[in-house]
């Protein structure tokens, strides 16, 4: 199991930019693949970006190519989501996600462990 902890969401007008970390911790072993999703009231909970933590291969859902940014520090156990040109659809709460086995970049199953969740506002 990994706990993990995001930080940095809040409201931001359109256009502008907001950062969201994750910290991973209390863990035997380092997950092999960690992404972001974001759920709005609803909706079923969908990828926005993941990323392999061994090779640093990355997935970007098709709405935030060119706006999102996923990275990672392995160093410090923290993944990052810098998000550009937010738009009011980028509203959601957004999860940082962990796991060992890959079923696919955008399958759940993937991902085992999972955050509390962070609040992003866009308004227009």
């Amino acid at each position: 199991q990994v706990r993990l902890v995001e930080s940095g969401g809040g409201s931001v007008q359109a256009g502008g930019s907001l950062s969201l970390s994750c910290a991973a911790s209390r863990f035997t072993y380092y997950p092999d693949y960690m992404g972001w999703f974001r759920q709005v009231p609803g909706k079923e909970r969908a990828v926005v970006a993941a990323i392999s933590t061994i090779g640093g291969n990355t997935y970007y859902t098709d709405s935030v190519k060119g706006r999102f940014t996923i990275s990672q520090d392995n160093a410090k156990y923290m993944l990052y989501l810098q998000m550009n040109r937010l738009n009011p659809t980028d509203t959601a709460i957004y999860y940082c996600a962990a796991g060992f086995r890959f079923y696919g970049w955008t399958n759940p199953t993937t991902y085992q462990n999972w955050g509390q969740g962070t609040q992003v506002t866009v308004s227009s």
